[in-house]
């Protein structure tokens, strides 16, 4: 600093310039030369230092460097550089003026604790951005992890910046936050409890992104968009979005369909009511017209059986021939207690999950044929008339 500061009182002398132009001279040309420097290191980090960077990364066979390193972080990184450059020249250029010396000096701290968060920052949503796991369930962990680590970096740096302004000491604001932090943890419930609510939703793999879930208490039914510390953002079937916190999940209950996504098949549980008044023993001509149609074997309807015997058993042998039923899974035809309604049939079989199988049409397709069947079997279906 001291070899700038000559060279500038050589080249006052130089010009002949005396009296009371000098310290404006002197003062005016230190400005310049401090901007002119700060503007050659900023130009050097963007111009010669970040394309060196780029190049040796992208020379390395693994591509992590190249996301911790990325454009964003290089580029944060060369704008403190002139800050830097400044906060260095600050002395030597306002020497003669303590006051602009000293706000300016508390402007640029400032600065580079803001840029220096931002950096910090940029490489943690970097180190978010490398696949360390395969599991989704641990990159969930790892995206709530960097998410903590931001908070804790944010509330540093305002301590640092209100340390900065009135020139205390860091490190006795930090223990002064000892004896406010009942009313820190009164006043901050809600996010430290959705923080907490976050964690445990994510390490324990209560919901992950793409998951199908649904939450009784809201209005959530949907795909699951995007997991923070504070949010779950839900796109519901009707193409709206509804935003869930990880509080309300963790502390009440909800569905996730991901189990049943990724399994063998998808449950069927419906029930059909038959008329009492349907309801009979088999006779010869029932008996032969089926046998006729190839609904039931000759063996089947062996003895005295009723024709909704006959029905269940038919439905389990349509159930099992068909090709989208799992048969592998529960596939149970059975009787429910009876109602008011009629005689209850319920029908508990697995839709395989298959891209190929629609389960909306497929379930259609064959409850309608149930329905279709049941006038071969003698049954009529459970339907109230609205009175005259």
């Amino acid at each position: 600093m001291e070899s700038i500061k000559n060279y500038v009182e050589g080249f006052i002398r130089l010009t002949g310039i005396s009296g009371n132009a000098v310290p404006i001279v002197r003062h005016i040309s230190l400005v310049l030369i401090a901007i002119l420097l700060a503007w050659a290191a900023g130009a050097l980090c963007k111009k010669l230092i970040i394309p060196i960077v780029r190049h040796i990364t992208k020379k390395t066979k693994s591509n992590w460097d190249e996301i911790i390193f990325n454009d964003n972080v290089l580029i944060t990184a060369s704008r403190i550089m002139p800050a830097i450059v400044i906060a260095w020249l600050l002395p030597l250029v306002f020497f003669q003026y303590p006051t602009v010396h000293t706000i300016l000096e508390k402007l640029t701290a400032l600065y580079i604790v803001v840029m220096s968060a931002r950096l910090f920052i940029a490489l943690i949503n970097s180190l978010n951005q490398l696949k360390l796991s395969s599991s989704p369930a641990m990159r969930q962990y790892i995206r709530t992890f960097c998410g903590v680590l931001k908070v804790i970096l944010i509330l540093i740096t305002a301590i640092v910046m209100v340390a900065i302004l009135f020139n205390k000491n860091p490190m006795s604001i930090f223990a002064g936050l000892g004896a406010t932090s009942a009313i820190m943890m009164l006043v901050f419930q809600d996010t430290i409890q959705g923080l907490v609510a976050g964690i445990r939703l994510t390490s324990n793999d209560m919901v992950r992104k793409g998951d199908w879930i649904t939450v009784p208490s809201t209005l959530a039914d949907g795909v699951v968009e995007d997991i923070s510390l504070t949010t779950v953002k839900v796109r519901n079937f009707d193409n709206t979005t509804v935003t869930v916190t990880p509080l309300t999940l963790v502390s009440g209950s909800f569905q996730n369909w991901r189990s049943m996504q990724n399994g063998e098949g998808r449950r069927v549980k419906r029930l059909l009511y038959v008329d009492f008044r349907s309801v009979k023993l088999a006779d010869e001509a029932l008996k032969t017209s089926l046998l006729t149609n190839k609904l039931l074997s000759e063996e089947q309807m062996k003895g005295q059986e009723v024709n909704v015997s006959l029905f269940r058993k038919f439905v389990e042998q349509y159930l099992k021939n068909r090709p989208e039923v799992n048969e592998k899974l529960t596939l149970v035809v059975r009787q429910v207690e009876a109602t008011q309604a009629g005689l209850p049939i319920e029908f508990v079989f697995f839709i395989k999950n298959s891209p190929d199988i629609h389960y909306e049409h497929t379930l259609a397709d064959i409850i309608e044929h149930l329905y279709a069947y049941t006038h071969a079997f003698g049954l009529t279906i459970y339907q109230q008339y609205p009175e005259q």
